[in-house]
């Protein structure tokens, strides 16, 4: 697709022999695909190329979807930002937060805007005894409003709005959104998000008919400097079996995704036509939300040029990271997905890869891949 991308492609198949079995970029501008490249194998014997309709677990790639689809519902006027959590859970009505003396009432209101930018004191552990009680309880089969709910028994690493920690803030968020539109999380998004776009493939569960296609999956051993294969649909965010998990649950195809990518570039609108979103709303989802001790906490993730806004990493310094735009936003994933959206530029980009848990991906990989892919667009 041209010799300006000439130096994208080369790092791509340098991927896939770097202990990235399979990769996959593609780039949008104004609704028009720019360039794709794929490199390695689908399987872990290594005996069929990719082909393009491989679907991946998103994992934290999970996250943008849940942000956009609060964002939806604030746009409407049925939530707002700042409204307290509580109005929609009464479970977190009454939250306790860690301290020196022990456990205590919190005297900071847990936000939705807390949710969206993980300042709300939640943490990621997702074994503790009070959530290990549910599952037991239930079978296995706790529903996300369910999860969301005792997760509020768990004190808070901190008063809400005081610092930023990354947590399962997404997944009570689901809750919320299904409190807010009466349906559950999966179907809000199959019908608000999903359809009007046309995505066919992305879901919280693998499609018997998708199973195929479905890319092996691998976990990077550090010790070992190694990857083992590992269940290819295996997620380990997904708590049970009704568990639609707002900060880690989708699974999706290269092309859904950047479909979805795409639109939200474009001002918020899909190239069939659909709104997703307004201008004006994307203006307000892609804000820095940090200041003081919690973009000192965020800084230590080391996404240079970055801060967080309302559930996305957005570009807030161009003296560092290398080239790009103020206001690029996205974010990342367990396996190494990663997302970007440049709504000034109109230009999105997509890279697929099913390798848990491999830092160097998230900061030499991801940084390179947009470097590139600004250099080759001449911005």
């Amino acid at each position: 697709m041209g010799k300006k991308y000439e130096a994208l492609g080369q790092y791509l198949d340098f991927l896939s022999k770097a202990r990235i079995p399979a990769c996959d970029l593609v780039i949008f501008r104004d609704h028009a695909m720019q360039y794709r490249h794929m490199a390695g194998f689908r399987d872990t014997e290594r005996t069929r190329p990719l082909c393009g309709d491989e679907t991946y677990c998103l994992y934290s790639c999970s996250k943008v979807f849940t942000s956009c689809a609060a964002m939806q519902l604030a746009e409407q006027g049925k939530i707002g930002l700042d409204d307290p959590v509580a109005w929609y859970l009464p479970a977190y009505s009454q939250l306790r937060v860690k301290s020196e003396e022990g456990e205590v009432p919190a005297r900071k209101t847990m936000t939705v805007r807390h949710l969206l930018s993980m300042q709300s004191g939640l943490n990621y552990d997702m074994k503790t005894p009070a959530l290990q009680k549910l599952l037991l309880e239930t079978g296995h089969h706790a529903s996300t409003r369910e999860i969301a709910d005792t997760l509020a028994a768990v004190p808070l690493e901190f008063e809400p709005g005081t610092d930023f920690l990354y947590s399962l803030s997404h997944d009570v968020l689901a809750a919320v959104i299904e409190a807010v539109s009466g349906k559950s999380f999966g179907e809000y998004l199959q019908k608000s998000v999903f359809d009007p776009l046309e995505m066919k493939t992305i879901g919280f569960a693998l499609k018997e008919y998708d199973r195929d296609r479905q890319c092996a999956q691998y976990q990077y051993m550090e010790d070992s400097a190694s990857i083992k294969p590992i269940p290819k649909d295996y997620i380990e965010h997904r708590l049970s079996d009704r568990h639609e998990s707002g900060g880690a649950g989708l699974i999706s195809d290269v092309k859904d995704y950047i479909t979805f990518a795409d639109a939200i570039a474009c001002g918020g609108t899909g190239k069939n036509g659909a709104r997703i979103l307004s201008p004006e709303t994307i203006c307000v989802w892609n804000a820095n939300q940090l200041i003081g001790r919690s973009r000192k906490s965020f800084d230590v993730w080391n996404r240079r040029g970055y801060s967080y806004a309302l559930g996305v990493r957005t570009r807030v310094d161009l003296k560092k990271g290398g080239p790009g735009t103020i206001g690029e936003f996205g974010w990342d994933g367990a396996a190494g997905s990663w997302v970007m959206m440049d709504p000034d530029r109109h230009l999105s980009a997509f890279f697929a890869m099913h390798v848990r848990d491999f830092g160097y991906v998230y900061d030499v990989v991801h940084p390179k891949l947009r470097s590139l892919i600004y250099e080759a667009e001449q911005i």
